[in-house]
């Protein structure tokens, strides 16, 4: 699910933390990409013309492999070297989403067998996305296919976009790729959004920088993560009636979600009082009379997740047989396609990455360029002005080795 409406608030108050980019752009970079996530979005947008997922003759879907293979491939063409990360157990916290999640589902379903008989294609399309589940099977065809294709494969100990930011936080990648805004939350220095998504799309890459998030909304990471659980996150149901723009002002004047909740249960209990005497209707904003945000925020602090350290992540010449053999001659794939897919792959991912111009440059600060020239001159006994450039045209390019 991610936070609800925090890509509209970093828009207006930290428009300096989003970037777009085309994928051609982002060559040179390693980026640790939510799996679990993908698999989800590839089951929903890879589909026949009818709408429904595609299927092999045995009626097996494969929408899914179908997705990772194509897409994983446009990504390495274009010089990224990506590791996949899947899920592992969920937190318990989470335990109640996940419920309603299926209950959804379930009422999807009957929707859409109620569509099949008096509704549009449209309805019957909309209602069967919604059916989607990610099964154990699609995790470990996914896992079994990335590895035949030389793609390093991370399995979580527990929610995959966590390991993705620790990974890019320890430097193991420049960037965790995500859906999901949440994993900004999780600490993630670098987000980039929309990096599976299909070429048709016409969809550039957004890349979201947390700590140009945390200037712009005059924030710490601490509150950064009370606002993103105010918002509505994957652990707890919202608080009624508080929407992006008043979360937003009531974490800045109370300074944390703990005034922030104190505050708001003051607030209902005096409307309570007004209601029952008749003064006032009982309604307004509602905190749950069971809303642990405190657990919450302990998950995103310290998530359980392997250190960045002890992952290895090592990209490989793809398994040419093994791939035929998997998806042509299992999955029913087109052969020719697979084997020009294994020939892009193993021309990308054997070649030596161009450095990138961001990666050998800084800019040495200009007052600190105008002191070496003085003491210079100082040493051979000569003083001389120096250069008056407003334009900051003195500043140099310090190499790096």
């Amino acid at each position: 699910m991610g936070i609800k409406g925090l890509t509209g608030l970093l828009s207006e108050h930290a428009p300096k933390s989003i970037k777009e980019h085309e994928i051609k752009t982002l060559f040179g970079r390693k980026v640790a990409i939510d799996a679990s996530m993908s698999i989800y979005q590839f089951l929903i947008a890879v589909r026949q013309k009818d709408g429904e997922m595609l299927t092999n003759d045995a009626g097996e879907t494969t929408s899914h492999l179908m997705g990772f293979f194509y897409r994983t491939i446009r990504i390495v063409e274009n010089g990224i070297k990506p590791a996949y990360v899947f899920d592992g157990k969920p937190p318990d916290l989470k335990a109640g989403v996940l419920a309603k999640r299926f209950e959804k589902r379930e009422e999807a379903k009957e929707d859409g067998e109620e569509a099949k008989e008096t509704g549009t294609t449209e309805d019957v399309d909309r209602f069967s996305r919604r059916t989607v589940r990610v099964t154990r099977e699609h995790n470990e065809e996914c896992r079994k296919l990335l590895g035949l294709m030389g793609i390093p494969v991370v399995v979580a100990p527990s929610e995959a976009e966590a390991q993705c930011a620790e990974l890019a936080r320890g430097g193991k990648v420049y960037a965790a790729g995500s859906e999901d805004m949440d994993t900004l939350t999780f600490h993630a220095p670098v987000l980039y959004r929309h990096l599976t998504f299909s070429e048709a799309k016409k969809q550039p890459i957004s890349e979201i920088s947390l700590q140009e998030a945390l200037d712009g909304l005059e924030m710490n990471m601490s509150q950064f993560i009370d606002l993103c659980i105010l918002l509505g996150c994957d652990y707890l149901e919202p608080i009624k009636g508080v929407g992006p723009k008043s979360a937003l002002k009531l974490i800045r004047e109370y300074g944390g979600l703990e005034g922030v909740v104190e505050h708001l249960r003051e607030k209902q209990a005096e409307k309570e009082d007004a209601a029952e005497d008749g003064k006032k209707k009982k309604g307004g904003i509602q905190v749950p009379e069971e809303w642990p945000w405190e657990e919450a925020k302990k998950i995103f602090e310290k998530p359980d997740v392997m250190p960045a350290d002890e992952v290895e992540l090592e990209w490989k010449a793809p398994d040419v047989d093994g791939l035929v053999d998997f998806l042509v001659r299992d999955k029913g794939f087109n052969e020719e396609r697979v084997r020009k897919g294994a020939e892009k792959l193993a021309k990308f991912l054997n070649a030596k990455q161009q450095g990138r111009l961001d990666g050998f440059f800084t800019v040495k600060p200009k007052n600190d360029t105008k002191e070496k020239k003085s003491d210079k001159k100082d040493k051979k006994g000569g003083k001389r002005k120096a250069e008056d450039n407003t334009n900051g045209s003195n500043k140099k390019a310090k190499f790096k080795k």
